[in-house]
């Protein structure tokens, strides 16, 4: 995904992924905070995502980075979400009842490329150059219980100011990978604002052979916006030893949802999953070009879907999970279905 980086690069031009990581972290961590044994602190994670665990060369969704935070349960925010007709913000089953809704903030970047990005001039039949820099502000209730529920609001840009080439650039040239050579080509500059919506319902766990238990989540969303407008559904299957507060780690959207909660129940804790998930896309603009100005566009499929299979592990206040993700074609003139890898790191306070 990831060679020589343009004329103008220069030490002076910073990369923005350090100062909003910065940012973002004092914005949530203000200070020292205290352990919290019930699990109920803010919940940092880092999301990589990339094709090179997938067919081991560029092309279409080739890289997503991600840095998505829940804060601690606030009162304000349970009140926000009881607004709201379809959250119903949960109390603990403690003496104070606490609240367990929670602000999510992030901030994500997607890369785009044709297949081949060793030629210059316009691939006519494949997708566009693109990039998708963005930050998102949500609200996240009922989580650890049998429902998940979150709302979120992206903003961000599309285009050259999506700085997308530049990392390219500046990763394939570091790992002496291909030089991508189409960047000229990329979709024009443009403010991108989208409003995603996501629940998912937990049926009660069953237990398997041994000490393994087993759960369903099924789930429906959708999106909202001149960046994305679809609708999907789907469901999870997860499979471990001790399957509690959990809706599966978090990803890079357009994907199956995933809550980004975990409790530190135990030392270490465990579970398989597997997801599937269809979506009705009405607009995607990494494939139908620029919405109010000329740009390279393909014909679109109206029906993707994703199927994921995947592990995570908990050890203690870290989790760790690697998902796979195979995706049907996204475009006519597409060659075959895509896959990727996404990996998360998280942390709880």
């Amino acid at each position: 995904m990831f060679s020589t980086p343009p004329p103008d690069w220069s030490p002076l031009r910073p990369h923005p992924w350090p100062l909003l990581t910065a940012l973002l972290l004092g914005w949530l961590l203000p200070g020292p905070l205290p352990s919290r044994a019930d699990g109920s602190g803010p919940i940092c994670s880092i999301q990589l995502e990339n094709d090179f665990a997938g067919r081991g060369t560029d092309g279409h969704f080739t890289h997503g980075s991600g840095i998505n935070c829940l804060t601690e349960p606030i009162p304000w925010i349970v009140r926000m979400a009881d607004q709201l007709p379809w959250f119903s913000a949960e109390r603990s089953e403690s003496p104070e009842g606490k609240p367990l809704a929670r602000a999510s903030i992030s901030i994500a970047q997607s890369i785009f490329t044709p297949e081949d990005i060793s030629r210059r001039e316009l691939i006519v039949e494949d997708r566009p150059y693109a990039g998708w820099l963005h930050a998102g502000f949500g609200l996240v209730a009922n989580q650890g219980s049998r429902r998940y529920d979150k709302i979120e609001l992206d903003i961000g840009v599309i285009g050259p100011w999506s700085l997308a080439e530049e990392v390219q650039e500046s990763w394939h040239s570091a790992f002496d990978l291909a030089e991508p050579r189409g960047w000229d080509n990329q979709l024009k500059n443009e403010l991108g604002i989208n409003l995603f919506y996501e629940q998912a319902r937990r049926f009660e766990k069953k237990s398997l052979f041994f000490f393994l238990e087993c759960d369903f989540i099924p789930h429906f969303g959708g999106a909202l916006g001149n960046v994305f407008t679809y609708g999907a559904v789907g469901f999870t299957l997860r499979v471990g030893p001790d399957l509690r507060e959990d809706f599966g780690p978090p990803r890079i959207r357009p994907s199956l949802p995933g809550g980004g909660f975990f409790a530190n129940h135990h030392h270490f804790n465990w579970y398989f999953f597997a997801g599937v998930e269809g979506r009705l896309v009405l607009r995607n603009i990494f494939l139908d070009g620029n919405t109010f100005r000329d740009s390279h566009s393909v014909d679109k499929e109206y029906l993707v879907g994703d199927f994921q299979t995947g592990l995570a592990i908990q050890l203690g206040r870290w989790r760790f999970s690697y998902t796979q993700i195979f995706r049907t074609k996204e475009f006519k003139t597409q060659d075959s279905p895509d896959e990727f890898g996404a990996a998360s790191l998280s942390y709880l306070f």
